[in-house]
């Protein structure tokens, strides 16, 4: 007899039988409100929070839908706790309401008695708002992103219903023969809605390679106003101001806010690492760029690295049009709830599945190759610290060797070896000859080996972890991970991303794991987000 696949608890976690036959459908139908925990090979495990509800309650989920798409794939009867639970969170989206009030005064307010007596006794809060009736507060332009930020710790999210500004008009438009994919639109009509207050900000959650860019530069057609875009380095700088050349009228002047330029013109360009240097007397001198720019619209394009400086400039910030964009919400320090509050909610994501099975990304192998630590290192390896164990591990030699093979075995394919430690990819160049790209790679150099590597003057890169956002390397179909960040979720679905572009052929993403070691068991961790999109990792021992 046929079993259902999801085994829903009383503590809100879900186990996922993935020898059922319709797991993936399953999969497919929670992922928008729930969070993967772990992922072996029998058993996902899911998790329902308050966010993870209130992200999909803004996309357009309903708390009732929620609830009937646990009980279609429930194999037992929910508990009441569960859908007491979905239900009173889903439901707070919406109670507590920031508007703008007939003299332009900035106005919270409850409609439910309860919250505005937790909100009236915070101290915290106590200095910030000023009651003006049994159900409002008052509060100042300046503190409104403060205020959500605080409300949302205390699980408590804020409806922003404030209009928001127009900037600065720019004449900003595709050029007519190129084509937006429908779901492109989907996604920059989820933001904008028809203008209405409580929409013009939030993030967009589409896979690398699924043209998260198309939507950035499709939003600023709609917008038409000054625009600054925050992109994670100089390459992915160079490679926005391209596609918006390439494929917009735009004839006006673009501003590069960089180390290298000082650009700023009605549509700049910038990196979050220049906002975020710290001179001598730990002043951050570059944040005028974002205050007193006049922008009217902000894309954070890699939302998810958005460095913890700018979130408190981004609290000033809550007049703009905002748009996040990111492969995934997962960040390591666990700040998503205030990407939440300050750039906004989750507006629109979609399967990646989808999107592979429509040819709109490459459809992608993933493998695990576990070797053996060297006989003459587990001495060193038993006695070191757990840091040390994971870098001993990561390095392990006999990667070169396995990296030799997979090349031979893929002799045909253009390729990326990507690692975490300098060393280990400079014996990588010592063994093979290929050309590297490093932190200290000038971004001059970058370009010109990036651009040989497209036209395929070079077939195969090895590169630091600065090739993990934001590259636009369309026709690479290997990659082969040597080493990565302890256990980034973000950092392992930034890569597969790197051969993700569509191509007339499948991709493969090989990483090679040191086996019984602290490095496999943050390859487990690292393949939580990629194992929720549906991929899974074959196993091979050398």
């Amino acid at each position: 007899m046929k079993e259902k696949p999801l085994l829903v608890q009383s503590d809100r976690t879900i186990l996922l039988d993935l020898h059922q036959e319709d797991s993936d459908k399953a999969r497919s139908e929670i992922i928008p409100f729930t969070e993967l925990i772990k992922s072996p090979e029998h058993m996902h495990t899911y998790q329902i929070s308050a966010l993870s509800i209130w992200n999909a309650v803004a996309s357009g989920l309903t708390g009732e839908e929620m609830i009937e798409r646990l009980k279609r794939w429930s194999r037992y009867e929910l508990d009441e706790r569960v859908t007491f639970f979905i239900r009173d969170i889903s439901s707070r989206y919406g109670d507590i309401i920031l508007e703008e009030g007939k003299d332009g005064e900035l106005l919270l307010v409850c409609k439910k008695k309860k919250f505005f007596l937790q909100i009236e006794a915070n101290k915290s809060l106590e200095k910030i708002l000023v009651k003006r009736s049994e159900d409002t507060f008052a509060l100042s332009r300046e503190m409104r992103g403060n205020v959500k930020l605080m409300l949302i710790k205390m699980n408590l999210p804020v409806d922003d219903r404030v209009p928001l500004k127009k900037g600065e008009y720019v004449p900003f438009s595709l050029k007519p023969d190129f084509k937006v994919r429908k779901y492109q639109e989907d996604a920059v009509k989820s933001l904008l809605g028809n203008g209405e207050s409580g929409t013009g900000f939030g993030v967009i959650v589409l896979p690398c390679g699924s043209g998260k860019t198309i939507v950035g530069l499709k939003a600023m057609e709609a917008l038409k106003t000054r625009t600054l875009i925050l992109a994670p380095n100089v390459s992915s700088v160079h490679q926005w101001i391209s596609e918006i050349r390439d494929k917009s009228t735009y004839d006006g002047k673009i501003g590069e806010y960089s180390g290298e330029k000082k650009e700023i013109e009605p549509i700049t360009v910038s990196t979050y690492q220049i906002l975020t240097y710290r001179n001598d007397e730990g002043e951050f001198p570059h944040f005028s760029l974002l205050r007193d720019g006049n922008w009217g619209f902000v894309i954070y394009d890699e939302v998810h690295m958005l460095p913890a400086p700018v979130f408190r400039l981004t609290a000033e910030l809550q007049s703009l049009y905002r748009l996040g964009l990111t492969a995934t919400l997962v960040r390591e320090d666990g700040k998503e709830d205030e990407v939440f509050s300050l750039v906004g909610p989750k507006r629109f994501d979609t399967p990646w599945s989808e999107l592979e099975k429509n040819g709109f990304i490459a459809k992608a192998y993933c493998h695990e190759i576990r070797i053996t630590l060297p006989e003459e290192m587990e001495i060193l390896y038993a006695t070191s610290s757990k840091k040390e164990k994971y870098r001993i591990a990561a390095e392990n030699y006999k990667k070169i060797d396995v990296v030799r093979m997979l090349l031979e075995r893929h002799n045909d394919e253009k390729g990326l070896i990507i690692g975490q430690y300098l060393d280990q990819l400079k014996e990588i160049q010592k063994a093979f000859g290929f050309p590297i790209i490093t932190g200290s790679t000038k971004n001059s150099v970058r370009d010109e080996l990036y651009s040989a590597f497209r036209s395929g003057k070079i077939r195969t890169l090895i590169v630091s972890k600065v090739a993990n956002y934001a590259i636009d390397l369309p026709d690479a179909s290997l990659l082969i991970q040597v080493s990565g960040t302890f256990g980034s979720r973000q950092e392992e679905a930034q890569r597969l991303g790197r051969i993700l572009r569509p191509k007339d052929r499948d991709s493969h993403f090989y990483t090679i794991v040191t086996e019984l070691s602290e490095e496999e068991n943050y390859a487990l961790n690292r393949q939580k987000f990629l194992s929720e999109q549906g991929y899974s990792y074959s196993l091979e021992k050398i």
